[in-house]
């Protein structure tokens, strides 16, 4: 575990993703940074799945999905 390393980090998401952030927050009585940091525990095997933006060509990029 990387032990209690805090750092202040500014991150930014569309209104209606945050909007779910923050009412599944509420629902777990959780913080917001709880739920990221969850969130990202449980995608990284996934995400790492995804070529870089360097190597994907246009089409296949992993943003190009995104609703």
């Amino acid at each position: 575990m990387a032990g209690s390393d805090k750092r202040k980090q500014s991150l930014y998401f569309p209104e209606d993703m945050l909007k779910e952030i923050q009412a599944e927050a509420a629902r777990q009585d959780r913080s917001l940074s709880w739920i990221v940091q969850k969130a990202w525990k449980i995608a990284r095997k996934e995400i790492r799945k995804y070529p870089s933006i360097n190597d994907a060509e246009p089409g296949e990029r992993p943003d190009d999905d995104i609703d």
